[in-house]
Protein backbone atom coordinates (compact mmCIF):
# COMPACT_ATOMS: atom_id res chain seq x y z
CA UNK A 1 0.00 0.00 0.00
CA UNK A 2 1.05 3.53 -1.24
CA UNK A 3 2.63 5.22 2.02
CA UNK A 4 0.94 8.37 1.40
CA UNK A 5 -2.48 6.91 1.55
CA UNK A 6 -2.03 4.45 4.27
CA UNK A 7 -1.10 7.51 6.52
CA UNK A 8 -3.69 9.73 5.05
CA UNK A 9 -6.51 6.74 5.71
CA UNK A 10 -5.14 6.49 9.20
CA UNK A 11 -5.43 10.16 9.94
CA UNK A 12 -9.10 10.69 8.55
CA UNK A 13 -10.60 7.51 10.31
CA UNK A 14 -8.25 8.01 13.42
CA UNK A 15 -9.23 10.80 16.50
CA UNK A 16 -6.88 13.32 17.59
CA UNK A 17 -5.60 14.14 21.25
CA UNK A 18 -6.86 17.51 20.75
CA UNK A 19 -10.43 17.82 21.00
CA UNK A 20 -11.10 21.07 19.61
CA UNK A 21 -9.30 19.52 16.27
CA UNK A 22 -11.94 16.76 16.55
CA UNK A 23 -14.98 18.79 16.74
CA UNK A 24 -13.61 21.35 13.57
CA UNK A 25 -12.94 17.82 11.25
CA UNK A 26 -16.12 16.76 12.96
CA UNK A 27 -18.13 19.99 11.51
CA UNK A 28 -16.36 19.49 8.54
CA UNK A 29 -17.51 16.33 7.74
CA UNK A 30 -20.89 17.15 8.35
CA UNK A 31 -20.83 20.23 6.63
CA UNK A 32 -20.25 18.44 2.88
CA UNK A 33 -22.58 16.13 3.90
CA UNK A 34 -25.14 18.68 4.45
CA UNK A 35 -23.95 20.73 1.53
CA UNK A 36 -23.85 17.66 -0.58
CA UNK A 37 -27.45 17.36 0.24
CA UNK A 38 -28.65 20.39 -0.30
CA UNK A 39 -27.24 20.50 -3.61
CA UNK A 40 -28.99 17.52 -4.99
CA UNK A 41 -32.15 18.43 -3.16
CA UNK A 42 -32.22 22.02 -4.49
CA UNK A 43 -31.70 20.80 -8.40
CA UNK A 44 -34.23 17.95 -8.23
CA UNK A 45 -36.92 20.15 -6.81
CA UNK A 46 -36.47 22.47 -9.54
CA UNK A 47 -36.04 19.93 -11.58
CA UNK A 48 -39.81 19.12 -10.72
CA UNK A 49 -40.79 22.67 -10.86
CA UNK A 50 -39.55 22.64 -14.36
CA UNK A 51 -41.28 19.39 -15.57
CA UNK A 52 -44.64 20.96 -14.11
CA UNK A 53 -44.28 24.24 -15.71
CA UNK A 54 -43.54 22.29 -18.48
CA UNK A 55 -46.37 20.11 -18.23
CA UNK A 56 -49.15 22.59 -19.06
CA UNK A 57 -46.79 23.84 -22.18
CA UNK A 58 -46.91 20.35 -23.48
CA UNK A 59 -51.04 19.94 -23.25
CA UNK A 60 -50.67 23.19 -26.42
CA UNK A 61 -47.70 22.74 -28.25
CA UNK A 62 -46.60 20.05 -30.49
CA UNK A 63 -43.29 18.43 -31.44
CA UNK A 64 -42.71 20.68 -34.50
CA UNK A 65 -45.03 23.42 -35.43
CA UNK A 66 -44.65 25.05 -39.18
CA UNK A 67 -45.38 28.25 -39.88
CA UNK A 68 -44.65 30.75 -43.44
CA UNK A 69 -42.37 32.77 -43.94
CA UNK A 70 -44.76 35.45 -45.82
CA UNK A 71 -47.96 36.36 -44.99
CA UNK A 72 -50.40 34.39 -42.98
CA UNK A 73 -51.50 31.47 -44.22
CA UNK A 74 -49.89 28.31 -46.64
CA UNK A 75 -51.09 25.98 -49.21
CA UNK A 76 -50.82 22.53 -48.54
CA UNK A 77 -51.61 20.04 -51.49
CA UNK A 78 -52.95 16.24 -51.80
CA UNK A 79 -49.39 15.77 -52.77
CA UNK A 80 -47.67 16.92 -49.78
CA UNK A 81 -50.28 15.48 -47.35
CA UNK A 82 -49.52 11.71 -48.71
CA UNK A 83 -46.10 12.66 -48.24
CA UNK A 84 -46.16 13.62 -44.44
CA UNK A 85 -47.86 10.29 -44.32
CA UNK A 86 -45.23 8.28 -45.72
CA UNK A 87 -42.83 9.62 -43.28
CA UNK A 88 -41.33 7.28 -41.28
CA UNK A 89 -40.63 9.90 -38.84
CA UNK A 90 -43.84 11.35 -38.49
CA UNK A 91 -46.81 9.85 -36.05
CA UNK A 92 -49.66 12.33 -37.06
CA UNK A 93 -50.03 15.95 -38.00
CA UNK A 94 -52.77 18.41 -37.89
CA UNK A 95 -53.79 20.97 -39.86
CA UNK A 96 -54.38 24.73 -38.29
CA UNK A 97 -56.48 27.49 -38.66
CA UNK A 98 -55.80 30.45 -36.05
CA UNK A 99 -56.53 34.09 -35.90
CA UNK A 100 -57.31 36.87 -33.19
CA UNK A 101 -61.08 37.39 -33.35
CA UNK A 102 -63.71 39.81 -31.14
CA UNK A 103 -66.32 37.60 -29.41
CA UNK A 104 -69.39 38.99 -27.64
CA UNK A 105 -71.81 37.08 -25.63
CA UNK A 106 -74.90 38.66 -23.63
CA UNK A 107 -73.43 41.90 -24.03
CA UNK A 108 -70.15 41.14 -22.64
CA UNK A 109 -66.99 41.02 -25.12
CA UNK A 110 -63.68 39.69 -25.29
CA UNK A 111 -60.92 39.22 -27.77
CA UNK A 112 -59.10 36.18 -27.99
CA UNK A 113 -57.54 33.40 -30.75
CA UNK A 114 -59.76 31.50 -32.56
CA UNK A 115 -58.33 27.97 -33.22
CA UNK A 116 -59.90 25.53 -36.01
CA UNK A 117 -58.26 22.04 -35.97
CA UNK A 118 -59.18 19.20 -37.58
CA UNK A 119 -59.85 15.83 -36.51
CA UNK A 120 -56.08 14.52 -35.74
CA UNK A 121 -55.16 17.40 -33.44
CA UNK A 122 -55.99 15.75 -30.03
CA UNK A 123 -53.52 12.99 -31.24
CA UNK A 124 -50.96 16.01 -31.23
CA UNK A 125 -51.27 17.37 -27.96
CA UNK A 126 -53.35 16.02 -25.13
CA UNK A 127 -55.70 19.52 -24.98
CA UNK A 128 -58.63 17.33 -25.12
CA UNK A 129 -57.55 15.18 -21.62
CA UNK A 130 -57.88 19.04 -19.60
CA UNK A 131 -61.94 19.46 -20.52
CA UNK A 132 -63.09 20.13 -16.79
CA UNK A 133 -66.90 20.47 -18.18
CA UNK A 134 -68.70 19.19 -21.56
CA UNK A 135 -66.84 17.65 -24.20
CA UNK A 136 -64.60 17.90 -27.41
CA UNK A 137 -66.47 19.02 -30.22
CA UNK A 138 -67.73 16.65 -33.53
CA UNK A 139 -65.86 17.42 -36.19
CA UNK A 140 -67.62 19.66 -39.10
CA UNK A 141 -70.28 21.14 -36.04
CA UNK A 142 -70.79 24.66 -35.18
CA UNK A 143 -69.51 23.55 -31.67
CA UNK A 144 -66.48 25.41 -29.50
CA UNK A 145 -64.28 24.07 -26.61
CA UNK A 146 -63.63 27.69 -25.03
CA UNK A 147 -61.21 28.26 -22.37
CA UNK A 148 -62.07 28.45 -18.67
CA UNK A 149 -60.83 32.04 -18.27
CA UNK A 150 -63.30 33.15 -21.49
CA UNK A 151 -66.19 31.35 -19.89
CA UNK A 152 -65.63 33.40 -16.76
CA UNK A 153 -65.62 36.82 -18.08
CA UNK A 154 -68.49 36.26 -20.52
CA UNK A 155 -70.25 34.07 -17.71
CA UNK A 156 -70.54 31.35 -20.56
CA UNK A 157 -72.03 28.28 -19.55
CA UNK A 158 -72.79 24.91 -21.65
CA UNK A 159 -75.03 24.35 -24.79
CA UNK A 160 -77.03 27.67 -24.16
CA UNK A 161 -79.62 27.43 -26.99
CA UNK A 162 -80.47 30.73 -26.09
CA UNK A 163 -78.10 33.14 -26.45
CA UNK A 164 -75.08 32.07 -28.89
CA UNK A 165 -71.43 33.29 -28.69
CA UNK A 166 -71.33 35.37 -31.47
CA UNK A 167 -67.50 35.73 -33.32
CA UNK A 168 -66.75 38.42 -35.29
CA UNK A 169 -63.70 39.13 -37.94
CA UNK A 170 -63.12 42.05 -40.71
CA UNK A 171 -63.38 40.74 -44.16
CA UNK A 172 -60.64 40.18 -46.18
CA UNK A 173 -60.51 42.59 -49.00
CA UNK A 174 -59.38 46.09 -50.17
CA UNK A 175 -61.85 49.73 -50.54
CA UNK A 176 -63.79 51.67 -48.72
CA UNK A 177 -66.50 50.36 -46.23
CA UNK A 178 -70.26 51.37 -47.13
CA UNK A 179 -72.06 49.84 -44.40
CA UNK A 180 -70.05 48.58 -41.07
CA UNK A 181 -72.95 45.88 -40.88
CA UNK A 182 -71.12 44.36 -43.84
CA UNK A 183 -67.09 45.07 -42.94
CA UNK A 184 -67.54 41.93 -40.99
CA UNK A 185 -67.91 38.20 -41.11
CA UNK A 186 -70.00 37.03 -38.29
CA UNK A 187 -71.10 33.53 -36.52
CA UNK A 188 -72.77 31.70 -33.92
CA UNK A 189 -71.36 28.93 -31.71
CA UNK A 190 -72.38 26.99 -29.17
CA UNK A 191 -70.34 26.08 -26.79
CA UNK A 192 -69.82 22.32 -25.65
CA UNK A 193 -66.69 22.17 -23.36
CA UNK A 194 -64.25 24.06 -21.22
CA UNK A 195 -60.71 23.17 -20.63
CA UNK A 196 -58.60 24.66 -17.95
CA UNK A 197 -54.45 24.05 -18.35
CA UNK A 198 -53.17 27.73 -17.10
CA UNK A 199 -54.62 31.70 -16.93
CA UNK A 200 -52.82 32.38 -20.40
CA UNK A 201 -54.17 29.62 -21.91
CA UNK A 202 -57.33 29.53 -20.49
CA UNK A 203 -58.09 33.17 -21.55
CA UNK A 204 -56.38 32.84 -24.89
CA UNK A 205 -58.56 29.78 -27.29
CA UNK A 206 -61.79 29.09 -29.15
CA UNK A 207 -61.40 25.56 -30.30
CA UNK A 208 -63.31 24.72 -33.35
CA UNK A 209 -63.63 22.44 -36.64
CA UNK A 210 -61.19 23.36 -39.21
CA UNK A 211 -63.75 24.00 -41.81
CA UNK A 212 -65.82 26.32 -39.55
CA UNK A 213 -63.11 28.64 -39.17
CA UNK A 214 -62.31 28.35 -42.66
CA UNK A 215 -65.82 29.19 -43.49
CA UNK A 216 -65.82 32.06 -41.14
CA UNK A 217 -62.58 33.33 -42.16
CA UNK A 218 -63.18 33.46 -46.17
CA UNK A 219 -60.16 30.79 -46.50
CA UNK A 220 -60.00 27.92 -48.90
CA UNK A 221 -60.25 24.53 -48.28
CA UNK A 222 -56.59 23.65 -47.91
CA UNK A 223 -55.17 27.09 -47.03
CA UNK A 224 -54.02 27.02 -43.06
CA UNK A 225 -51.79 29.26 -40.56
CA UNK A 226 -49.93 26.29 -39.59
CA UNK A 227 -49.10 23.23 -39.17
CA UNK A 228 -48.47 20.77 -36.05
CA UNK A 229 -46.40 17.57 -35.84
CA UNK A 230 -46.58 14.64 -33.44
CA UNK A 231 -42.85 12.63 -34.09
CA UNK A 232 -42.19 9.51 -33.07
CA UNK A 233 -39.83 9.39 -30.00
CA UNK A 234 -36.72 7.82 -31.94
CA UNK A 235 -37.16 10.86 -34.36
CA UNK A 236 -34.53 12.81 -35.03
CA UNK A 237 -35.28 16.54 -35.32
CA UNK A 238 -32.63 17.42 -37.71
CA UNK A 239 -33.60 14.86 -40.26
CA UNK A 240 -37.27 15.86 -39.93
CA UNK A 241 -36.52 19.19 -40.71
CA UNK A 242 -34.89 18.49 -43.64
CA UNK A 243 -37.44 16.28 -44.69
CA UNK A 244 -40.04 18.74 -44.36
CA UNK A 245 -38.25 21.35 -46.15
CA UNK A 246 -38.00 19.30 -49.20
CA UNK A 247 -41.76 18.14 -48.69
CA UNK A 248 -43.17 21.50 -48.26
CA UNK A 249 -40.39 24.21 -49.35
CA UNK A 250 -38.07 26.85 -48.02
CA UNK A 251 -40.87 29.30 -47.54
CA UNK A 252 -41.76 27.84 -44.01
CA UNK A 253 -39.85 27.71 -40.78
CA UNK A 254 -39.72 24.91 -38.36
CA UNK A 255 -39.92 25.64 -34.25
CA UNK A 256 -39.40 23.41 -31.93
CA UNK A 257 -41.53 23.26 -27.98
CA UNK A 258 -38.50 25.13 -26.92
CA UNK A 259 -38.86 27.99 -29.67
CA UNK A 260 -42.15 28.41 -29.55
CA UNK A 261 -41.43 29.09 -25.17
CA UNK A 262 -38.09 30.83 -26.09
CA UNK A 263 -38.74 32.97 -23.13
CA UNK A 264 -40.08 30.32 -20.89
CA UNK A 265 -36.90 27.92 -21.82
CA UNK A 266 -34.57 30.73 -21.11
CA UNK A 267 -35.75 31.87 -17.43
CA UNK A 268 -36.14 28.09 -16.43
CA UNK A 269 -32.56 27.92 -17.72
CA UNK A 270 -31.47 30.90 -16.00
CA UNK A 271 -33.24 29.88 -12.81
CA UNK A 272 -31.71 26.34 -12.59
CA UNK A 273 -28.06 28.46 -13.36
CA UNK A 274 -28.99 30.39 -10.19
CA UNK A 275 -29.77 28.04 -7.96
CA UNK A 276 -26.73 26.28 -9.10
CA UNK A 277 -24.27 28.90 -8.42
CA UNK A 278 -25.93 29.79 -5.06
CA UNK A 279 -26.07 26.42 -3.85
CA UNK A 280 -22.25 25.74 -5.20
CA UNK A 281 -21.07 28.81 -3.08
CA UNK A 282 -22.71 27.10 0.07
CA UNK A 283 -20.11 23.91 -1.34
CA UNK A 284 -17.33 26.26 -1.21
CA UNK A 285 -17.95 27.83 2.12
CA UNK A 286 -18.25 24.35 3.84
CA UNK A 287 -14.84 23.30 1.63
CA UNK A 288 -13.01 25.93 3.15
CA UNK A 289 -13.75 24.86 6.79
CA UNK A 290 -12.68 21.28 5.37
CA UNK A 291 -9.42 23.62 4.17
CA UNK A 292 -9.03 24.46 7.55
CA UNK A 293 -9.69 21.76 9.44
CA UNK A 294 -6.57 20.20 7.63
CA UNK A 295 -4.37 23.02 8.44
CA UNK A 296 -5.15 22.73 12.35
CA UNK A 297 -4.34 18.88 11.62
CA UNK A 298 -1.67 19.75 9.74
CA UNK A 299 -0.43 21.23 13.01
CA UNK A 300 -1.16 19.27 15.24
CA UNK A 301 0.84 16.37 13.55
CA UNK A 302 3.80 18.52 13.49
CA UNK A 303 6.09 16.12 15.63
CA UNK A 304 4.81 13.34 13.99
CA UNK A 305 5.94 14.91 10.57
CA UNK A 306 9.46 16.27 11.74
CA UNK A 307 10.09 12.31 12.15
CA UNK A 308 8.57 11.45 8.95
CA UNK A 309 10.74 14.06 7.33
CA UNK A 310 14.03 12.69 9.70
CA UNK A 311 13.23 9.31 8.32
CA UNK A 312 13.15 9.99 4.78
CA UNK A 313 10.07 11.20 3.78
CA UNK A 314 9.95 13.95 1.11
CA UNK A 315 8.15 16.74 1.59
CA UNK A 316 5.95 16.15 -1.68
CA UNK A 317 5.13 13.02 -0.21
CA UNK A 318 4.05 14.73 3.18
CA UNK A 319 1.75 17.14 1.42
CA UNK A 320 0.47 14.15 -0.35
CA UNK A 321 -0.60 12.79 2.88
CA UNK A 322 -3.14 15.76 3.50
CA UNK A 323 -4.00 16.13 0.07
CA UNK A 324 -5.28 12.42 0.27
CA UNK A 325 -6.71 13.05 3.38
CA UNK A 326 -9.13 15.55 1.96
CA UNK A 327 -10.27 13.84 -0.82
CA UNK A 328 -11.41 10.89 1.59
CA UNK A 329 -13.18 13.54 3.98
CA UNK A 330 -14.91 14.64 1.10
CA UNK A 331 -15.60 11.40 -0.52
CA UNK A 332 -17.09 10.04 2.48
CA UNK A 333 -19.27 13.31 2.94
CA UNK A 334 -20.16 13.09 -0.44
CA UNK A 335 -21.30 9.27 -0.45
CA UNK A 336 -23.36 9.77 2.87
CA UNK A 337 -24.68 13.26 2.04
CA UNK A 338 -25.58 11.98 -1.53
CA UNK A 339 -27.57 8.52 -0.40
CA UNK A 340 -29.43 11.01 2.23
CA UNK A 341 -30.46 13.14 -0.39
CA UNK A 342 -31.71 10.38 -3.10
CA UNK A 343 -33.50 8.40 -0.77
CA UNK A 344 -35.27 11.87 0.15
CA UNK A 345 -36.13 12.85 -2.98
CA UNK A 346 -37.24 9.32 -3.74
CA UNK A 347 -39.30 8.98 -1.29
CA UNK A 348 -41.32 12.24 -1.97
CA UNK A 349 -41.58 11.12 -5.66
CA UNK A 350 -43.27 8.02 -4.38
CA UNK A 351 -44.93 8.29 -1.39
CA UNK A 352 -45.96 12.32 -1.71
CA UNK A 353 -45.08 13.06 1.89
CA UNK A 354 -44.84 16.89 1.11
CA UNK A 355 -48.10 18.35 -0.26
CA UNK A 356 -48.76 21.93 -1.77
CA UNK A 357 -52.19 21.35 -1.54
CA UNK A 358 -54.58 18.59 0.08
CA UNK A 359 -54.32 17.26 -4.10
CA UNK A 360 -51.38 18.80 -4.90
CA UNK A 361 -47.55 16.79 -3.52
CA UNK A 362 -44.39 19.40 -3.85
CA UNK A 363 -43.03 18.41 -7.52
CA UNK A 364 -39.72 16.84 -7.15
CA UNK A 365 -37.91 14.45 -9.84
CA UNK A 366 -35.24 12.10 -10.28
CA UNK A 367 -32.49 12.95 -12.69
CA UNK A 368 -29.20 10.78 -13.21
CA UNK A 369 -27.92 14.02 -14.64
CA UNK A 370 -28.28 15.60 -11.01
CA UNK A 371 -26.17 13.10 -9.57
CA UNK A 372 -23.19 13.55 -12.11
CA UNK A 373 -23.37 17.28 -11.36
CA UNK A 374 -22.95 17.30 -7.74
CA UNK A 375 -20.76 14.41 -7.87
CA UNK A 376 -18.38 16.26 -10.42
CA UNK A 377 -18.84 19.48 -8.47
CA UNK A 378 -18.12 18.23 -5.01
CA UNK A 379 -14.78 16.36 -6.08
CA UNK A 380 -13.91 19.86 -7.88
CA UNK A 381 -14.20 21.69 -5.16
CA UNK A 382 -12.58 19.15 -2.84
CA UNK A 383 -9.51 18.78 -4.58
CA UNK A 384 -9.38 22.58 -4.97
CA UNK A 385 -9.88 22.83 -1.12
CA UNK A 386 -7.43 19.73 -0.33
CA UNK A 387 -4.69 20.96 -2.44
CA UNK A 388 -4.81 24.27 -0.97
CA UNK A 389 -4.66 23.12 2.39
CA UNK A 390 -2.17 20.81 1.64
CA UNK A 391 0.07 23.46 0.07
CA UNK A 392 0.97 25.35 3.71
CA UNK A 393 3.42 22.26 4.34
CA UNK A 394 6.52 23.53 3.96
CA UNK A 395 10.07 23.12 5.32
CA UNK A 396 9.68 25.69 8.16
CA UNK A 397 7.10 22.91 9.25
CA UNK A 398 10.10 20.46 10.11
CA UNK A 399 12.60 23.16 11.40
Amino acid sequence: MNLSFYIAKRYAVSFSKNKAINIITGIASVGIIASTMALFVFLSVFSGLREFSLNFVNASDPDLRIETVTGKTFLVTEKQEKLLKKSEYIVSFSKIIEERVYFMYDNKEIFAFIKGVDDQYIKITDFNKHLYAGEWFEPDSENVVIGADISRKLGLGLFDYNNALEAYVPKPGKGDIENPNEAFNKIALLPSGIYSINEELDGKYVFCSIKLAQQFLGLKNNEITNLEIKLKPSADENIVRKELISILGKSIKIKNRAQLNDSLYKMLQSENLFIYLFSTLVVILTLFCLAGAIVMIIIDKRDNLKTLYNIGVTQASIRTIFFTQGIIITLFGLLIGLGIAIGIILLQQHFSFIMITPTMPYPVLFEWQNIGIVVMTIIILGLISSWIASGTVNKKLFS
